[in-house]
């Protein structure tokens, strides 16, 4: 008998790095995440799937992801990156053991580990996966073992974009980009830095009043049926923003939202959204805390490989992470085989945490209930070592010894158990606070009149091309303009500058691509595109190939009126 669903959701993103540097920040970031976290991702869903069990993985990639991994020149950059790796733990294996160092011996072992590590790595990503992980993961889609989501194309700001024609170009270029990697469209969407925000009333230029959509409008606009949320959105109270999470934010001042009261609802259901039929699913609080909560989550053990101290010559990691208090320098050396046994541990009480979180909430209402959890994919693997074999031994743990819980995809959930109620949410992000600030501060106000400038001048450029031109110069010229759009809009510039993770960086990215834009909008303004200079543009920044520009003819911005706004069915 069920004692309710369990849906694991990953959320894969990286911002675009092509040809834009390679370290510490470039491509080298990118190739990091494959050899820690993609590949390895789909070794454990492909291992799985031999032993007859589907993994039931909920999968995001976002379009500029997976734009990238898909791309010819990354994916040799990839090969001659662990090529370099190689090479480099192969001289530690001649260094050790050395009588002049301490625990030589132990070190030549992990020299070896590592050796053996990324050489079947290698072996993996050349001979079993042909260099192209976008087309395995299309395969265990399509063999029912995971479910791909969509997100926007480049992971663009969503609420503080200032109109719904580049809005909507963001889940439009996003959907057709899954469509055609990936064989469909995607049922889901991870929104950007689960960034939410209502409906609302304006004044127009006409002095009227309308009503601008919610964001689930567009997403129904665009095919897409689901998204996901964190707890405090869908329960109230505090935001998970009040706690400091591992790997993905830095040393912030910030200011919190105060408490909300409490909604009555939890995130044991799904729920409609009241502006259009579209679902949203909250992150269960207490299964998702013990996973990526640096002070009681497990990646914070002490077995397991410390991040942030490598070798000063080969660039491995030695070290395990002993405790939190140690300094860099007294770290113990790593042990994968006492690593491993903790992850067994681990994997061991979290299952049973899942179901008596599920059980418990059975025996107290009468009805089944549902724990969805989600995490950045990076998280497993790239910042938690052992991450993605303890993802691999809660699936075959639940298979094999919890039949009790349905393991599914979030689409499977939605189309199996549709929502019965509509729920308002708030303006909202997963962002520390759990509003808008890592986004809009200080440090990035100066951002965002500039990408609304931007906004308002490619649908002025769009709106005089209704038609695709015969001059193929031209064409090109619209069409990068498009993608040169979309890249300034990605959420990772003002995150990095917030958190001084790439401050600079950041700034010269997103400048570059402003930059870029303006130039080819004053050529095509100004009748006299370069050909040279467009390919130059069109060799780096070469994301969404069949991209069409006219996704930003404008729309008459808030186009419902309010009287009209129409509630979801409270049942499908």
């Amino acid at each position: 008998m069920s004692v309710g669903q369990f849906v694991f959701m990953l959320h894969s993103h990286l911002p675009y790095y092509r040809m834009a540097g390679m370290w510490p920040f470039g491509e080298e970031n990118l190739y990091e995440c494959m050899a820690e976290t993609y590949v390895p991702l789909l070794n454990a869903i492909s291992e799985l799937y031999d032993e007859g069990i589907k993994a039931k993985l909920t999968v995001g990639i976002t379009p500029i992801l997976a734009e990238q991994l898909n791309d010819e020149h990354l994916q040799n950059g990839f090969v001659e990156y662990i090529d370099s790796r190689i090479a480099s733990v192969s001289k530690d294996l001649e260094r050790y053991p050395d009588p002049k160092v301490a625990h030589s011996q132990h070190l030549k072992y992990l020299a070896k580990y590592y050796f053996d590590w990324w050489n079947k790595l290698r072996d993996d990503f050349v001979n079993k996966y042909e260099k192209n992980l976008i087309k395995y993961f299309k395969k265990y889609q399509d063999l029912g073992c995971i479910e791909i989501t969509t997100s926007g194309a480049t992971h663009g700001f969503s609420p503080l974009l200032a109109t719904d024609s580049n809005l909507n170009a963001q889940f439009k270029v996003g959907q057709d980009t899954t469509k055609r990697l990936f064989g469909k469209k995607a049922m889901g969407a991870w929104l950007p830095e689960c960034a939410y925000r209502q409906g609302y009333e304006f004044v127009g230029k006409d002095g009227k009043k309308h009503w601008r959509p919610a964001i689930e409008v567009t997403l129904q606009n665009n095919d897409i049926h689901y998204f996901f949320t964190e707890s405090h959105v869908i329960e109230g109270g505090n935001s998970i923003g009040n706690r400091r999470v591992i790997g993905m934010y830095g040393n912030i001042e910030y200011i919190p939202l105060p408490e909300r009261p409490a909604t009555g609802y939890d995130t044991y259901s799904a729920y409609w959204l009241p502006d259009a039929q579209v679902a949203v699913m909250g992150r269960n609080d207490r299964a998702g805390y013990q996973v990526w909560s640096a002070a009681d989550g497990y990646p914070g053990d002490g077995c397991f490989r410390e991040f942030h101290k490598k070798d000063d010559k080969s660039g491995m990691h030695y070290w395990r992470i002993t405790s939190p208090t140690t300094d860099l320098g007294d770290k113990m050396l790593y042990d994968p085989v006492l690593a491993m046994n903790k992850v067994n541990e681990n994997s061991d009480h979290y299952t049973t945490l899942i179901y008596h979180l599920l059980n418990d909430y059975k025996l107290a209402t009468g009805k089944e209930g549902l724990v969805m959890v989600s995490f950045d994919t990076e998280l497993f693997g790239h910042w938690w070592f052992e991450g993605v074999e303890f993802i691999k031994q809660v699936v075959k743990k639940f298979n094999n010894y919890l039949p009790e819980i349905e393991r599914m995809t979030a689409g499977e959930y939605i189309t199996k158990y549709p929502p019965k109620e509509a729920i308002q949410i708030p303006e909202s992000s997963w962002g520390q606070g759990g509003h808008f600030y890592v986004w809009m501060n200080h440090l990035t106000e100066w951002m965002w009149p500039i990408i609304h400038s931007c906004e308002k001048r490619i649908n002025e450029i769009v709106d005089k091309y209704p038609n695709v031109p015969e001059d193929k110069l031209l064409h090109r010229a619209l069409n990068q303009l498009a993608r040169e759009n979309l890249l300034l809009q990605s959420s990772d510039w003002p995150f990095l500058i917030t958190t001084w993770q790439a401050k600079d960086y950041a700034t010269d990215r997103f400048n570059e691509h402003v930059d870029r834009f303006s130039l080819i909008a004053d050529m095509i303004e100004s009748g006299n595109i370069d050909d040279a200079k467009l390919r130059e543009i069109e060799s780096i920044d070469n994301c969404f190939p069949v991209i069409d520009y006219r996704v930003y003819q404008s729309i008459e911005e808030g186009v419902i009126p309010q009287q009209e706004k129409k509630l979801a069915p409270l049942y499908n």
